[in-house]
């Protein structure tokens, strides 16, 4: 009784740690948009927070499946490749054809799927490790993207105007891209904290070694997590064709950082074991609202990548900090029960 009693209060105390990270990004983020709309009035117009959300929307859905991965203690660096890759298959599939947009969809999701179960062997079978698996594909990717392209551009003009509505529409004046990165992480979000298996992605990251003699089936759980992120990053790319209709070989270049910031960001530990989906979509949405407020200020673009940089490395030490504390806390919680 007291060994559950202890473990309840550990989950508690988690929690609690994880609502104020999320919690202080939201004070953050209003702090950002009250300056900037202080110094320029048009900042919160209707078009300014639209694109704003759009924006957001294509990086919070890479930062939900990149979620997947980071509480296993792995990371996926080849979702802008894949996001690359298929943007532009895409591209070519509704090249000149009014393709059905759900049969677009699903060619993306696939493509993506293919990418993110290579990764998942070679990792969770091959004992390869996370970061040289995922850096080789997204070269590998990018190589084929490039070798695939040979130059050639993806118009806007060529893509059919029922993809196109997908960017830019809205229902009841909300966006369809904001509506279905939200449903998408509301999914995977109760999935992870009310399902047991869900639960095992967590324990994996937590004590890859406890989650063993427990009978969690690691190998496919890090699988799944690949497959996941592999499969929302063919959604993105998909989504990107249809937010900016012209793609080059090198679309969604670099990004790979910039989900992997805005996961970190969003209090995902990098050690695994800790963080939320949501947090990881607010993450995203502070670092596009700081590229749009950047923007606006007419401050250079090279501060954005700066201030990210800074914003992942005060992440990162905000993690160890409150982990040591959690450690701590926990340490004594059981010795008081054990007592």
């Amino acid at each position: 009784m007291a060994a559950v009693t202890a473990d309840a209060g550990g989950r508690r105390l988690v929690d609690i740690v994880l609502r104020a990270r999320e919690l202080s990004i939201v004070a953050a983020l209003i702090v950002l948009v009250a300056v900037t709309t202080a110094a320029n009035s048009s900042f919160l117009s209707s078009q300014g927070v639209k694109d704003i959300f759009l924006n957001a929307s294509i990086l919070a859905l890479l930062a939900v499946g990149q979620t997947m991965v980071v509480v296993t203690r792995n990371i996926d660096l080849s979702v802008g490749s894949v996001v690359g890759l298929v943007a532009f298959a895409s591209g070519k599939f509704v090249l000149g054809h009014d393709r059905n947009i759900v049969l677009v969809l699903v060619l993306g999701m696939a493509i993506g799927a293919v990418c993110g179960l290579v990764n998942g062997v070679l990792v969770s079978f091959f004992k390869v490790p996370a970061l040289v698996v995922t850096l080789g594909t997204l070269y590998v990717i990018q190589g084929l993207d490039y070798y695939w392209a040979h130059g050639q551009q993806i118009n806007a003009a060529d893509v059919p105007s029922s993809l196109l509505e997908l960017g830019s529409g809205s229902v009841l004046g909300i966006p369809y891209l904001p509506l279905i990165t939200i449903v998408v992480m509301v999914v995977v979000g109760y999935y992870l904290r009310s399902f047991p298996s869900g639960r095992e992605f967590y324990a994996i990251g937590s004590n890859p070694d406890a989650a063993r003699l427990a009978g969690i089936s690691i190998r496919k759980r890090i699988l799944t997590a690949y497959v996941v992120s592999g499969v929302l990053a063919g959604l993105a790319g998909v989504l990107w064709l249809a937010r900016f209709g012209t793609v080059v070989a090198d679309a969604a270049h670099g990004w790979e950082l910039k989900v992997v910031s805005a996961v970190v960001v969003g209090g995902v530990a990098i050690v695994g074991g800790l963080g939320s989906v949501y947090g990881a979509a607010l993450g995203a949405l502070l670092l596009t609202t700081i590229g749009s407020v950047l923007v606006v200020l007419k401050v250079n673009s090279f501060w954005q990548d700066a201030i990210a940089g800074l914003l992942l490395l005060l992440a990162i030490s905000v993690d160890r900090l409150l982990s040591l504390r959690v450690t701590r806390a926990l340490r004594r919680r059981n010795a008081r029960h054990g007592a």
